[in-house]
């Protein structure tokens, strides 16, 4: 179960490394622009915002991995737990406000990592 967990948090932990590009390096691209369905110009006027916002979901990988490779999935659940939680919350917060994809490719995955590290 502890391999699965830590699969789990490897693959949230990427996929918040994969938003930060999306923010703050792909913003203004026809890719970025596609992805979350914006013309140039709200894509220009948004970029510093979107930026920040990447950098956040580059602290929440950062803090997952530093859980798993630094304590483990035993040892380092309060961490896991933690930014775990916090990637659950901004979820939620993204899917109420923004869009309700935003709840299943950010906290779903989420939710399973902190359920297999529990029974871990």
């Amino acid at each position: 179960m502890q391999i699965a967990a830590a699969v789990a948090v490897v693959i949230v932990a990427a996929l918040h490394a994969y938003f930060l590009a999306l923010e703050m390096f792909l913003w203004r691209t026809p890719f970025g622009r596609r992805t979350f369905n914006m013309t140039q110009d709200v894509a220009d006027s948004s970029a510093v915002l979107a930026a920040n916002q990447g950098l956040y979901n580059g602290f929440l990988a950062a803090g997952l991995l530093w859980g798993l490779v630094g304590y483990g999935v035993v040892s380092g659940r309060a961490i896991l737990t933690f930014f775990l939680a916090c990637v659950i919350v901004a979820g939620l917060y993204g899917g109420a406000t923004v869009s309700r994809r935003i709840a299943l490719v950010q906290s779903l995955p989420a939710v399973i990592a902190l359920a297999l590290v529990w029974l871990s």
